[in-house]
């Protein structure tokens, strides 16, 4: 595999050594799912009742003397991983493991029940609401939330557990949230569509308050990874190691995690001096860390650099120097660069 599933130290430093088992998501119900095919369901949806199964057979080949155990998975995957990770641990608890530590890595799976740039009517998957999607799929799949997260709600509102800032808090297990500020998936349910025309004002102005809710709700959680990019997915990319937040690339801020969570094991210090854990952009739109990976038009297929990305998505460079007090060249100069 390539970035967290590689094998090479070159592009995987700290787990290339590691065992790894990969689940292909072949449920569709957001590894929430436990309902099996019947004469009224033509479908299954069963993708809690999988990671309970294949927990069950990795314990036979070699889980049961694991230290740790890492789920991790991206997109639907990173949700699953919220929404698993601390039944997983109870589930090897309930099977006489309790020295295994468990733990999430999320990825592009934090979503936000916002508000739509424009609102549309639920007729498929890309139209509908996030919110709207959710709720709906629940019942169908007979969707499964943690316990302690359902508490917090009333019944009938369980969606609210597939959303990372709402279900964060009521979790056990020590996760960490990998997540793009401008995650291409979210602006595509939210109706934000980057391509062809030149973006509108109003999109500009939803696309810029998006990365601050976003940031919003990451200040609480202990470790995450948010870049200031316009991206989804990373953690199964081979360029995964080459995007850094303050100077700190994705590889070394989970390696400090695992060292920091081992550490605490121990001793329960505080966090370890030059090894951060909380890492989250602060410019304020897309693409201005300079490490993002690089953007491709979807209808040509050509690279952009930063500055033509600005100027495709209706960026007024001389108005926003205006704006900042500076020379347009200044200001694009900043921008190049990342400042």
């Amino acid at each position: 595999g390539t970035g967290i599933l590689s094998s090479q130290p070159e592009e995987n430093p700290h787990w290339w050594n590691a065992n790894m088992v990969f689940i292909p998501y072949c449920s569709s119900d957001v590894w929430s799912g436990a309902s099996s095919k019947s004469e009224k369901n033509e479908y299954a949806f069963m993708g809690a009742l999988i990671i309970q199964e294949v927990i069950k057979e990795l314990v036979g080949k070699g889980l049961s003397t694991a230290k740790v155990l890492l789920l991790a998975g991206s997109s639907a995957g990173g949700t699953g991983v919220l929404l698993n990770v601390d039944r997983v641990a109870e589930q090897l608890e309930e099977m006489g493991y309790q020295g295994i530590q468990v733990r999430g890595l999320a990825d592009s799976g934090w979503f936000l029940d916002n508000k739509q740039y424009r609102r549309t009517d639920c007729i498929d998957t890309v139209t509908c609401a996030p919110t709207e999607a959710i709720r709906r799929g629940i019942r169908y799949w007979n969707g499964i939330v943690p316990e302690r997260c359902k508490l917090q709600f009333k019944e009938g509102e369980e969606w609210n557990c597939f959303f990372g800032y709402k279900i964060y808090p009521t979790l056990r297990c020590p996760v960490f949230v990998v997540q793009w500020l401008f995650d291409e998936a979210q602006l595509t349910v939210d109706n934000v569509h980057l391509t062809g025309q030149p973006v509108q004002e109003g999109q500009w102005l939803y696309i810029q308050n998006l990365g601050r809710e976003l940031r919003n709700t990451l200040k609480d959680v202990t470790a995450s990874f948010a870049p200031a990019c316009l991206s989804h997915e990373i953690i199964t990319r081979n360029h995964w190691t080459d995007v850094q937040v303050k100077g700190t690339s994705l590889p070394r801020a989970l390696h400090c995690w695992d060292r920091s969570l081992h550490e605490s094991n121990k001793n329960g210090k505080a966090p370890l001096k030059g090894c951060p854990v909380h890492l989250i952009d602060s410019c304020p739109w897309p693409h201005c860390n300079p490490s993002c990976p690089t953007i491709r038009d979807q209808f040509t297929g050509q690279e952009m650099n930063v500055i033509q990305f600005l100027m495709h998505m209706g960026f007024d460079v001389q108005k926003m120097a205006q704006q900042q007090g500076l020379e347009p060249s200044k200001l694009l100069g900043m921008l190049s660069s990342g400042n």
